[in-house]
């Protein structure tokens, strides 16, 4: 079957292709094909500015990294194509580079691709490389997108008042903004959390010694030139490892992505409740249908596929924490394994950040609702009023209005004021208390 987004298996890269194919240039095979040649040709460049490479040959840089910033299908192919000879993904990316040396004459210095590395060397370079790009060039950048659209909702609504609930029932009253600042702020703490995480790298040869640096030139410091070599690459090398890197600091990369998705799957449902209970409408594009059956519906389903994906994320990025910093003795094979899937969760993370953010835009606010739940719930000015007994040293404040809000009817505006007529407090008090409605009951001024 020939494949398209219609026959692949995976809804990543079949039904959300089109928001997910920039990611493909960071987690697909070719996108780790490329960065282990980033990291090779990288790595030689290096050797050769030690100076430890052949006298009098040079090497154009530009032209070396060219291999890099025009790598292409057909060179993913052929270094596939290798593979199948030798069963092994680096060491065919190591006899690409050298075909392509030996086109060029560069015999002499040919045995300095990947001299004395692992391939964990180059895949636990050339993964968080990927990562930290992807991170950087469309993670971050959706997330920015994401608090800015909120921060927007934020400023439209912050004076709008709204009745609260507190256990599905009727609380003392907030303000809207408020309470979208709520996620705004819990976001942040994340964010910063997120960014001020290092990107590791393991190198240090087949056990994390630099066995077979040191025996070939011990009089080089290769510890501090491979430091220098993975700073140079926006990476923080792990000092001690085993073969390969420990991974503790993508366990806590995928934690914090995790708190991330949990606190949006909180604004999903909160806003798919308030959409439920008529607090918004939702704006429709031309053509679009809101149910198959029933054409009065507008079904809230940006935040429910945003739900179901972050859901499936979460669950990929849990196994991925808890699975990665365990590895038998000085290596054994499952991260290789699992490595490959992270962008799979990542990939599931933006489709939900993206529908979030169109839930949010779609958003119309429908303040006659918001109004009609105060004006029906009077009762929840009982607590300003009993505080404000308290004040005045009014006996068992609390117990009154409890018995005026549990045994009365509907409790009105009229039953209030009623209710204040009847105590025996001073005129100016009662004026006072007569001044607080559902809609001024909401605290002190918010300023986000």
């Amino acid at each position: 079957m020939e494949f398209s987004p219609l026959t692949a298996i995976s809804p990543v890269d079949g039904r959300y292709h089109s928001k997910t194919q920039n990611l493909q240039a960071y987690f697909s095979e070719f996108g780790l094909i490329k960065y282990r040649v980033h990291v090779e040709v990288a790595y030689f460049l290096k050797l050769h500015a030690l100076g430890i490479l052949s006298e009098g040959t040079h090497y154009s840089k530009e032209e070396l990294m060219s291999w890099v910033n025009d790598f292409s299908i057909a060179d993913a192919e052929a270094i596939k194509s290798i593979e199948k000879t030798t069963n092994h993904d680096v060491k065919a990316v190591e006899y690409f580079l050298k075909a392509k040396m030996t086109e060029k004459g560069w015999l002499s210095d040919l045995e300095y691709i990947h001299f004395g590395l692992t391939s964990q060397d180059i895949n636990n370079t050339a993964i968080p490389l990927s990562f930290r790009e992807a991170m950087n060039k469309e993670v971050y950048p959706l997330l920015d997108c994401l608090l800015s659209t909120l921060h927007g909702l934020v400023s439209q609504w912050k004076e709008i008042p709204m009745l609260a609930r507190t256990h599905g029932q009727p609380a003392s009253p907030t303000r809207l903004g408020k309470e979208i600042h709520v996620f705004v702020e819990r976001l942040q703490v994340q964010y910063e959390a997120l960014k001020g995480l290092p990107f590791a790298a393991k190198f240090g040869g087949a056990t994390g010694n630099f066995n077979a640096h040191y025996v070939a030139y011990p009089e080089h410091d290769w510890v501090g030139f491979a430091n220098l070599f993975v700073e140079e690459l926006g990476l923080k090398r792990s000092q001690t490892t085993t073969q390969i890197e420990h991974y503790d600091t993508f366990a806590a990369y995928f934690d914090n992505l995790r708190r991330i998705n949990t606190i949006l799957i909180d604004l999903c449902r909160d806003f798919w409740t308030y959409i439920s209970m008529d607090y918004f409408k939702q704006r429709l594009k031309e053509g679009e249908i809101g149910s198959s059956a029933m054409p009065h519906k507008v079904n809230p389903i940006d935040f429910e596929n945003a739900e179901g994906n972050l859901g499936v994320a979460n669950a990929l990025l849990e196994h991925l924490s808890a699975k990665l910093p365990i590895s038998r003795l000085q290596r054994d094979l499952t991260d290789s394994t699992v490595l490959r899937n992270i962008g799979v969760p990542i990939a599931h993370m933006c489709i939900a950040w993206n529908s979030v953010i169109q839930g949010l835009n779609k958003l119309l606010l429908n303040e006659t609702k918001i109004k009609e739940d105060l004006e029906d719930n009077w009762m929840v000015v009982a607590e300003a009023i009993q505080t404000v007994l308290r004040r005045e040293k009014f006996p068992q404040p609390y117990e009154a209005l409890k018995s005026l809000t549990r045994v009365h009817g509907k409790v009105t505006k009229e039953v209030i004021h009623s209710f204040i007529d009847s105590l025996d407090v001073p005129t100016a008090v009662k004026s006072e208390l007569k001044q607080i409605t559902p809609w001024n009951y909401v605290g002190i001024p918010f300023l986000p």
